[in-house]
């Protein structure tokens, strides 16, 4: 409570977090403007009964079921970022001016990302809303002319940029990372109708709560309770490499002769593993549903195929988990570069005790760095398919979005946390 109270005083930061907290409150008043002409009664229906349909409507914060032009929230804009990581490392140049082009580099390469963002969102906007009215049996938006099309189409390229340019908004303001506080934000604006939901669940005839439906609620709770516990200590893991710097002599005075150590996180990569998954899960669905209906046999027949695979819960699981321990490695490799940490130690007169500068000590840190984030890897992909774990057991679907929103959440809660906090160091040190 103290903390908060020094907090709301230094006048600059509770300015940013008040400014925060109005955009996200922009957010998701984006997600209940609805496209015009929706048939809400078939959408709301089959929301309650599709699990994957589900799971993309927590990342739209909502903006899926209530059909708005924030409908795939920042999801284009994540896809987007993949698809630029990816083209960094296939193409020289840009991976040249990712590395070395500084801040004026990486802001060209967010400029392309933006860019990129807007065919993107207009070929899944389009991409979904036939894959909704397929799987509905209905249009959801009836029966539209190419000049509708290109207004609805007009309307979701314009809620997406926006989010998009909110959630930069947000990173500016170092309150945290804006599209991760977007995708909180819309998983927290969920939690009283989930609440609700498993309340009727758990309730008999009468409006009691039956004893069997008590126990599960507080098995719930005891899993809900381990995995934050658990989510917790990965998130604050970390493996001390020690470093040592030698003493130098310049003129009069000596430099260096410290001991520290260089923090090897187990989960470097956050919940951006998660997001980027189930952005890529996304993709096979909706190329598949443009080609259901091919004349060509083979082609109708592959496109049915992969609608059956992602259907399955079983394969969608394992496929879901075996993408975030792949994505796991890759943001790692991304965030994390050996080669210029070990550059950056030598080059400041510092070795880790036993190992020689440069090369060896590279080395050394990509076996660390693999092992550590190996841990992290399997944990986030546990997390992101505990709920079809649950699933398979209890055979109900209360917790079908359980692991990954809980992950979300405490992630972002603790990162905020760390931002706030250095904020308010930085300010103790000016005032001293």
């Amino acid at each position: 409570m103290n903390r908060l109270l020094q907090i709301w005083r230094v006048k600059d930061l509770r300015n940013k977090i008040i400014f925060v907290i109005l955009l996200l409150v922009g957010t998701r008043i984006l997600a209940h403007i609805p496209i015009p002409g929706i048939d809400a009664a078939n959408l709301k229906l089959l929301f309650g009964n599709n699990q994957l349909f589900g799971l993309y409507n927590i990342f739209s914060g909502g903006g899926l079921s209530n059909f708005s032009v924030a409908m795939l929230g920042v999801g284009p804009y994540i896809t987007a970022s993949i698809i630029m990581q990816l083209l960094t490392i296939i193409i020289p140049k840009l991976g040249e001016l990712q590395k070395e082009g500084g801040e004026a580099g990486r802001a060209k390469i967010n400029q392309y990302t933006r860019l990129l963002t807007v065919p993107l969102t207009a070929l899944q906007a389009y991409g979904t809303i036939i894959l909704l009215s397929r799987t509905a049996g209905t249009d959801i938006l009836g029966s539209l002319n190419s000049f509708q099309w290109f207004t609805t189409l007009l309307a979701i390229v314009a809620g997406t940029t926006l989010l998009m340019w909110l959630g930069e908004l947000i990173s500016e303001y170092k309150i945290g990372n804006g599209i991760s506080l977007i995708i909180f934000a819309g998983i927290v604006a969920q939690l009283p109708t989930a609440a609700q939901q498993a309340f009727v669940n758990l309730t008999e005839a009468g409006g009691r709560i039956s004893s069997s439906g008590l126990v599960t609620a507080l098995a719930y709770l005891a899993v809900a309770f381990f995995v934050v516990a658990a989510i917790v200590a990965i998130t604050e893991s970390q493996r001390n490499i020690p470093v040592s710097y030698a003493k130098r002599i310049r003129g009069n005075k000596m430099y260096g002769g410290v001991n520290t150590h260089l923090p090897l996180r187990v989960n470097q990569a956050g919940v951006i593993p998660i997001i980027f998954a189930i952005s890529i899960l996304l993709f096979p669905g909706l190329i598949a549903n443009f080609f259901s209906q091919a004349k060509t046999e083979l082609v109708a027949n592959a496109a049915q195929a992969i609608n059956t695979f992602f259907q399955n819960q079983t394969y969608y699981g394992i496929l879901y988990f075996l993408l975030v321990v792949a994505f796991t490695y890759f943001y790692t490799a991304i965030v994390f570069n050996p080669d210029e940490i070990s550059d950056n130690i030598q080059k400041q007169g510092g070795f880790v005790p036993g190992l020689r500068p440069g090369k060896q000590t590279a080395e050394f840190l990509y076996k660390v760095l693999n092992r550590i984030t190996l841990a992290g890897a399997i944990f986030l992909g546990l997390i992101a398919v505990l709920p079809y774990i649950i699933q398979a057991f209890t055979n109900t679907q209360a917790l079908t979005l359980g692991g990954t929103g809980i992950l979300i959440v405490v992630a972002v809660v603790i990162e905020v946390m760390k931002q706030v906090q250095s904020q308010m160091v930085m300010r103790d040190y000016e005032d001293f």
